[in-house]
Parts: C-alpha cells; structure tokens; sequence
C-alpha cells in the first residue's frame, strides 16, 4: 500500500488523537485508562523534538502515526530511543507499520541511535509479535505493574540494536 509520511505537526491533531483513543478506549495497546484530550497531542509534540516523528497518509488521510523520543532525559543514554507507533484498525496488516519502523529505524542508525526500546504490554500479544517478528527481542518484564480494565498487565521492554556506530 502507497503511504506518505509527513513530519508530525499540529494539523495532525484530530486524526492523531482518534487514533489514539481507539486504542485507549479499545485495547491494551495504549496504557491510559480514559481517553486523552487534544491537548495531550502536543505532548507529543514535545516528547520528539530532535526525533523523528511521523503521520502517516493514504490517500491524502491520516491513518497512523509513529514516532522515537528519549528514552532517558541523562545524555549519557542519548544512544537510546524508546518507539512508539499505532495504525488505524482498518490499516493494519497491510505493510504500513513495518514500512514506518522501517523508515524510524533507518533515521535512528542517522542520529546515531543504537538501541531501540519498545514498552508493550503483555496482553498485547499483537504488538509483541510485530516486534518480534522485526528483530526486536524480550529485555525485560515489568511484572503486574499496570492495571486496565480490572486486569493487571505486564509491561514487556522489547529491544532493537541497529547497527549504528
């Protein structure tokens, strides 16, 4: 499936935040319990100034999104990103997620990233399997530290070195 990806700003908010708060409202892909306000986009914003950050478009809408930003504030960790990405339901399964991890991976190795972290949680067996299935392998468990929807959840950090120097 032909995609663009646009640098994230803030026209993206409305379909950004729609995403977002399906999986919030619909999963254990996101950890809120509610959703969030548009507001909480510019949060974002914020979290991947100097990262890579992309919307997705097919056809002129947005139907993802993704994005890399520090995984710790201390400059010795600025070799580490931690990633973090969500497609419309109706665009997953198509390419389109493997072809923006592609795309952050290749501007991680051009920053000098070395490691890629992802926080999954373990009842989101989907995302585990995407990941694995793209080289990133199991670096730790957070053992029923959240609770959604009256069930505890693991937290599954998942690493990918990428090769950079």
């Amino acid at each position: 499936m032909d995609c663009v990806f646009e640098r994230l700003a803030p026209e993206h908010r409305a379909p950004v935040m729609e995403i977002f708060n399906h999986y919030v409202a619909n999963s254990f892909a996101a950890y809120p319990e509610t959703p969030l306000p548009a507001p909480a986009f510019d949060m974002f914003l914020k979290m991947t100034e100097g990262y890579p950050a992309y919307a997705v478009k097919v056809e002129g809408r947005v139907v993802g999104f993704g994005m890399l930003r520090a995984w710790h504030p201390l400059p010795v960790f600025a070799r580490a990103a931690e990633i973090t990405y969500f497609l419309h339901p109706d665009f997953c399964r198509q390419g389109l997620g493997a072809a923006l991890l592609q795309r952050l991976v290749a501007e991680a190795r051009q920053k000098g990233i070395t490691t890629i972290l992802a926080s999954v949680s373990a009842l989101n067996e989907g995302s585990l399997s995407f990941h694995r299935k793209h080289g990133f392998v199991e670096c730790g468990r957070f053992r029923s530290v959240g609770r959604k929807k009256g069930r505890d959840l693991d937290v599954v950090w998942l690493q990918l070195m990428t090769g950079a120097a």
